[in-house]
């Protein structure tokens, strides 16, 4: 990676030439609770949502769109049953590549080490500010600090998931982003 590229650069051109490519339907499962995660999905086009199942409702967790790549990591780090679903939000293709693969490129030399860490640090990152959203008691306030992230994420995700993900019925986000 000595010509400026970063581990994310090479496991995408790496998906793109290793992975295999799928297109799912909407609203197709690609990893039901339960599962071992074994891949790691590139979205070419379309959109995913991780979800996981109360005892009352469908608690949306993270989103992946074009250009991102995702997957129940927990589950794909230790090896153990997926807490997580995954599942389209509308007519998807993804490229998937296995974790051996996945694992090889990360571990090919120093350099890939270092993208592999900064790509894992990020994710801790992402997921402390995930945590503070789901602390702050105002609606208007979570969604200021997710626009401030994912300034797209209304073009890419349709609202019923957005409220979801933000722990508010759809109706109180209409009312919080018309105020």
């Amino acid at each position: 990676m000595a010509d400026g590229r970063t581990f994310n650069d090479d496991l995408v051109a790496a998906i793109q030439q290793l992975g295999t490519e799928r297109t799912f339907d909407k609203r197709e499962m690609v990893l039901r609770e339960g599962e071992v995660e074994k891949n790691v999905y590139y979205v070419v086009s379309g959109a995913v949502r991780v979800f996981l199942l109360s005892e009352h409702e469908e608690l949306t967790i993270r989103f992946g769109y074009e250009g991102s790549i995702i997957n129940s990591l927990s589950s794909f780090i230790k090896g153990t049953p997926s807490e997580f679903y995954i599942e389209t939000i509308r007519k998807t293709t993804l490229r998937i590549i296995d974790r051996e693969h996945f694992l090889r490129i990360a571990h090919s030399g120093t350099e890939s080490l270092k993208q592999y860490t900064a790509l894992l640090e990020l994710l801790v990152t992402q997921q402390i500010e995930r945590e503070i959203d789901l602390l702050t008691v105002s609606p208007s306030e979570r969604l200021q600090r997710v626009l401030a992230r994912s300034p797209h994420l209304f073009q890419q995700i349709p609202l019923k998931y957005i409220a979801s993900y933000l722990r508010m019925t759809p109706e109180t986000l209409s009312r919080v982003r018309n105020s």
